[in-house]
This record gives C-alpha cells, structure tokens and sequence, in this order.
C-alpha cells in the first residue's frame, strides 16, 4: 500500500486551495518510550507503541504560499539548494496532495531546534508542514488523521500534534488507520526537560537508516518489543501517581536499551560522543545523592535531562548552559 492510497482514504477529492497563506506551528517531542523499528517502511508504521511529551515552547514554524514559478524550501531564512536531501524530502511529501501541476508552494520553515542533530527536528518539522497544508486546503482534520497525515513525512511527527503527553498506537491494520498519537490527559506542573546540545551537527547516519540497520541485523532487537510493553505500563503508572523515580528510571532504561540493540547491530552504530558519556555519569553521581535526575537520548548525542521544578536550581548550578523547560509551564 502506498502513501497516496491513506491520502486518498482520508482526504478524498479536499485538494483546492483555500487560504494562500498560512502558517503553523507544532512543538518537538521527547520519546520517553522509543519508536525504534518499523512493520511497514513506506507508511512508517512501528512495531511498537511509543510515548512522548512534547514542549510547547520549542518546535518547527512553518510558513505555507502559493505561487505560479517555482518550488521554493527555505530553512532559518537560508534558500535550500534544490535536489538536496531536505529539499526532496519536503516537495515529495507535498506532491502526495498536489493535483496541478502547475500549482506550486513556497515553504519557510523555522527550527528552534538544531536540524538533524537527534533533537526530533523532523517530527515537529512534518506535522507543522502537515498542520499548515490542513489550513491551506481547508480539510479540518481531526488529531486522529492529522497525525496520520504528518506521519506519512515522519513517523514520529504522529506524536507532536499536541503538547503534553502523547501515545503513539502501532496498530495492527495494514493500512494503518489505527496508528496514530493520541493525547493524553495526564498534567504534571513540577515535570521539567532539559536540553544539553552536545553537537549541533548534522548525523553521520539517519534515524532511519539506523532503525533499518538495527532490525535486520541486532539480535538484541528480539527482545525490544517485549521489553517496551512493560517500559510503557511502567510510564503509565508513573503518569497516575506523577512518581518521578519510576517515570525517570524508566525513560532512561529505555532509551539506554535503545542504544544497546545499536551497538548490537552489524555493523555498530554509536551516536554518543565522549562528552555524551560524561554527562551521563555526571548525572549518575548526582542521582547516587538521592537527587531525582534522569536523562534520555534520542539518535544522537545530545542528552535531555528528566527532573522536577523543585531541582531547578540545583540542576543549573551543575549544568549551566542547559535549556530548561516546563513541560505544562
């Protein structure tokens, strides 16, 4: 099944231009339970669940015209070069609902992130492409199809259709209409993410090639499955009780076991660099105080720290170039 066959199912003959301007915005998520693997590579659809948060206050913005030329992609007010790899991977994912040919898009798009660098700079970048080609057509897309709309560019966009807590359904049907984010209502005030960026350079290997490597080939990865439906009970419970011991032992368990089907895989994959691995440790002797800090790692080296407002100034005061968020500030 192909991409355009789910646009098709969702949007049926909804391709006529509405609004010839439009701008959207849509938060970066933080996987506290890992999208790792998929079932179907085309749909990007995962072989597991998954559970994020996302910050409201840092994302992608993007700014959607029409005009009668040419394509045009613009990231952080720089033209990018046309046929490059982002270039390509924006206009392929526009022509899934362009219908004339002669109609062409103008798309500026603003990171407050760093692009590529395992900060989920493409999960907020194809959902806001996604939410601002839904004002732009006027399809008023629910959160369900919407996250399935964006999903289609990124499999993790599927998450950052909200802020807050969002889980990500595998589903089970081949054409994955029952895989999507949906926003949970847990509210957690004292919930802080801090971003330690390590490097701001680009991946040497993608996400999804990582991924692809990981699932053929690690024997660890038999295992991933099973050890993510318990990963998630234990996030859920520890939503329920706001219990920030089981909620960050577990993000970190996770995203660490991650790493592990990587290392296992042939040949390895390593995203840490060696100050990656310093501020873990520097994190572990700080939680071996009996202070209640933890981390998670996406694809990538870049750390974020998972911890409550009461250790704010405690955590500044050892990492003192962090960006520090309020989750429900």
């Amino acid at each position: 099944m192909l991409k355009q066959d789910i646009v098709n199912k969702i949007l049926g003959l909804k391709y006529d231009v509405v609004n010839n301007q439009v701008s959207a915005f849509a938060p970066v998520n933080i996987a506290l339970c890992k999208y790792w693997g998929k079932r179907d590579d085309i749909l990007n659809l995962p072989v597991t669940d998954s559970l994020s948060v996302s910050l409201a206050n840092l994302g992608t913005t993007t700014e959607l015209s029409v005009n009668n030329e040419t394509d045009q992609v613009y990231l952080d007010n720089k033209r990018i070069v046309e046929n490059s790899d982002f270039f390509n991977g924006v206009i392929n994912y526009i022509d899934l609902f362009r219908r004339d040919p002669k109609l062409h898009f103008t798309v500026k798009t603003w990171n407050d992130i760093p692009t590529k660098a395992g900060l989920a700079s493409s999960a907020s970048g194809f959902c806001a492409l996604a939410s601002a080609l839904n004002t732009l057509f006027s399809w008023d897309l629910d959160d369900h199809k919407l996250s399935i709309i964006a999903r289609l560019g990124s499999g993790s966009a599927s998450r950052s259709i909200a802020n807050g807590f969002v889980y990500w359904h595998a589903g089970k049907e081949q054409d994955g209409m029952d895989s999507y984010g949906e926003p949970l209502s847990y509210v957690w005030p004292e919930l802080m993410i801090g971003i330690i960026t390590v490097s701001s350079d680009s991946k040497a290997i993608s996400s999804r090639e990582a991924m692809a490597c990981t699932t053929k080939t690690s024997t660890l990865y038999q295992q991933w499955p099973k050890r993510v439906s318990v990963d998630i009970e234990n996030l859920l419970k520890s939503l329920k009780r706001r219990n920030i011991a089981l909620f960050g032992e577990t993000a970190e368990s996770n995203a660490l076991g991650m790493h592990a089907t990587m290392l296992d895989s042939k040949p390895s994959i390593l995203y840490w660099l060696p100050e990656t691995v310093e501020y873990m440790k520097k994190i572990w002797k700080i939680r071996h105080k009996g202070i209640h800090l933890y981390f998670t790692i996406d694809a990538g080296p870049n750390i974020k720290l998972i911890y409550e407002k009461t250790d704010e100034k405690l955590v500044r005061e050892h990492f003192p170039g962090i960006e520090s968020e309020e989750v429900f500030g």
